[in-house]
């Protein structure tokens, strides 16, 4: 027997237990393998090399004419060719036929109401509205801005506005003078479905016997809404194959010749994304596909390598930092907040002045339609346009002829916008009832890190909500507990905490809780009046409330583990620009921050308001100034001329799909039905 080799282990019983001879362990010295030892190896460089030499394609096919880019939001999915300047936006809503009881299509009412008074008792409470008490420090708050800026208030104007619009009566337009009148959906019909413009057409679907649903909401599938999974996945395949049909007339046959770019959101649910792709993939059958998050393609539209992404979404708004071309992850935060609460408390501000459409249901799709014409109009964020002017609007309503209305209002169109800054007017427990989230298991060998919920940014956030640390005297354990940090005003030194700590520390005792008249911060750069210091610190006494208040089957469960609190959701009630801030805190120390806070590019619909760039400049620059060493001015990037910042993502994504470096991030139908997520895993690096 060779040296080196031991003798085979004798059983003392003598009897062998199999036939099969066992070999004896390898030395690996003697071991030489290339096996998966080289890049040309692998599954995904074999698979490339396969396409290569399937590839087929026509040598005048424009770049990018194969390849479908799909971009689906709260409101409207843009699809288009990666070769189109623009995409195409339709509606994401669905109406079918169903049997009765057919649901009714009610709003979850994410503003607040003024408390209905009661006129048949006599009883007078002496407890104050609290919607008077929001409302009040809101317009302290902008009256204080107003002053700073030497504009002068014009203290009667809501009186003159109310005795306006009560009074006004509305101007008919005649059917052949009307260059926009609607073509209505006709109320007997033997459709099965309807989407998108179609849907918003029919004029009272319930009686029509539709159920009107949105297959996505908040960034996740609308599972508030829909009986289950499966039905949402539906209506999104109705969506996609029929406007593939009808706007770019690609059949279901052609899918195989056609790659597809998802953009997803930055704050993805697995599921979502794994579901998506399923559907893409699987079920429609598109020869391969890319999924891109929407910060790392608005960098795209925009043509810039680091950036901190606003996007500002019509149920959601998601904020991120991007740098060369990654998504930091735990600068991560998703706000519970978007247009369609602008809208929302637009039409309660119009109310309170008599609004002259006194028939508005906003629970309608043509009521809701003149809501957000008006607020696409109306809105503003510069105080230099707040002015009691007169403006007018139309309503079209089924079997009914064309008004033409007449409104009156003074601080009501940039009250509605400043709940981005002033979140305490959104009722954020209503919004996530009957919320339904999907089971957890989506692994598939990717391990579910609670990180991937709740991110560095989303803990800086809400850290003044974590328990305080004990005294001194207290054992460690319980000091370890207590997860290392300090409520504001807490005597802690600084130095037995890290660096991020201390910061977190810091930005309460500079920004306090102080009330909404307060004069400190005079030394703020660049205009900025003592009234926004206490604004990003005002909604923690609103976070409180709403921790303290929350039932216990609202949402998705408390994250297990250190925290001890409900962190996504309590940082979803964040203001804009304090969300920011600690996005851009969260990706390192002072030089990140400068870098982002000097790069913040803001995209989705709401970015069309008007001084919405000066609003956001001057609230960063009041927070970084006394928190940021040297800190230079806030600059927010304007996207790209001529580019729509509704469609800045789609627009990147589309980029990104005409460039040849896109080939090492495509996953195939055989990557995905071998390697599921993983797929993902390898060739987008974000999971």
């Amino acid at each position: 027997m060779p040296r080196g080799i031991p003798n085979a282990r004798r059983d003392d019983t003598g009897f062998r237990y199999t036939t099969f001879h066992v070999p004896l362990v390898a030395n690996p010295k003697h071991m030489s393998t290339t096996y998966l030892k080289s890049e040309s190896q692998t599954i995904w460089a074999r698979n490339a090399k396969n396409k290569a030499s399937e590839e087929n394609l026509p040598t005048d096919s424009r770049r990018g004419s194969q390849v479908i880019v799909v971009h689906p939001g709260s409101r409207s999915v843009l699809i288009g060719k990666a070769s189109d300047v623009s995409p195409t936006s339709v509606p994401n809503v669905v109406a079918r036929k169903c049997k009765p009881p057919v649901p009714e299509f009610v709003r979850i009412e994410g503003a607040s109401r003024p408390r209905k008074r009661s006129s048949d008792t006599g009883e007078e409470t002496l407890e104050q509205d609290p919607f008077d008490e929001k409302i009040s420090a809101i317009t302290i708050s902008l009256r204080d801005r107003m002053k700073f800026y030497k504009l002068r208030v014009t203290h009667n104007a809501t009186t003159i506005a109310s005795t306006f619009n009560e009074q006004f009566k509305p101007e008919i337009i005649a059917e052949y003078n009307d260059p926009f009148r609607v073509e209505w959906t006709e109320k007997v019909s033997d459709e099965d479905v309807y989407f998108g413009e179609k849907a918003l057409r029919l004029a009272d679907p319930q009686k029509a016997g539709y159920a009107l649903r949105y297959p996505i909401y908040a960034a996740n599938f609308n599972l508030r809404d829909y009986p289950s999974l499966q039905v949402v996945l539906s209506d999104l395949e109705l969506i996609l194959r029929t406007t593939l049909q009808e706007k770019f007339e690609v059949d279901s046959k052609d899918y195989k010749d056609y790659s597809v770019i998802l953009v997803i959101p930055d704050n993805y649910d697995r599921t979502y994304v794994r579901e998506f792709v399923n559907l893409l993939l699987i079920t429609m059958g598109f020869k391969q596909i890319c999924a891109q998050q929407e910060s790392l393609a608005a960098t795209y539209g925009a043509g810039i390598s680091n950036a901190c992404v606003v996007n500002i979404g019509a149920t959601t708004t998601s904020v991120a930092c991007v740098d060369e071309g990654m998504v930091l992850a735990d600068t991560r935060m998703s706000l519970n907040i978007g247009g369609d609460d602008i809208t929302e408390f637009l039409y309660v501000l119009l109310k309170r002045i008599n609004f002259p459409y006194r028939d508005l249901d906003i629970n309608r799709a043509y009521d809701w339609k003149v809501m957000e014409d008006l607020k696409n109009r109306l809105c503003t964020l510069s105080e230099a346009d707040v002015a009691l002017n007169l403006y007018d609007f139309v309503v079209r309503r089924p079997d009914r002829p064309t008004e033409k209305y007449g409104l009156r209002a003074y601080d009501e169109i940039i009250l509605a916008p400043m709940c981005l800054f002033e979140p305490r007017v959104i009722e954020f427990d209503k919004k996530r009832l009957g919320l339904r989230y999907f089971s957890k298991n989506v692994t598939e060998e990717i391990i579910d890190h609670q990180t991937d919920r709740v991110t560095n940014a989303m803990v800086i956030s809400t850290q003044h909500l974590m328990p305080a640390t004990l005294p001194p005297d207290s054992s460690p354990k319980q000091n370890q507990a207590a997860g290392n940090t300090s409520l504001p005003g807490t005597n802690t030194p600084a130095e037995q905490l890290d660096p991020q700590a201390a910061m977190v520390v810091d930005e309460p005792e500079t920004l306090p809780v102080v009330p909404a008249d307060g004069t400190d911060g005079t030394d703020v750069l660049d205009g900025q009046d003592e009234s926004k210091l206490p604004t990003p610190s005002n909604p923690i006494q609103t976070a409180e409330a709403g921790a303290n208040n929350a039932g216990p089957n609202q949402g998705p469960p408390s994250p297990v583990g250190e925290f001890s609190i409900d962190i996504t959701f309590e940082a979803s009630k964040l203001p804009l620009d304090v969300a920011i801030f600690n996005s851009a805190r969260a990706a390192g120390g002072d030089d990140k921050i400068r870098k982002y806070l000097q790069a913040v590019l803001v995209v989705g619909g709401v970015a069309h308001t008007s001084g919405m760039r000066h609003a956001l400049e001057s609230r960063l620059q009041a927070i970084a100034t006394p928190l940021v060493p040297n800190m230079e001015k806030v600059q927010i990037i304007p996207p790209p001329k001529e580019v729509d910042p509704v469609v800045l993502a789609w627009k990147g994504a589309a980029v990104l799909g005409k460039m040849d470096g896109v080939s090492d991030l495509w996953v195939t139908q055989s990557d995905w039905d071998i390697l599921g997520m993983r797929a993902l895993k390898e060739r987008c690096f974000y999971l």
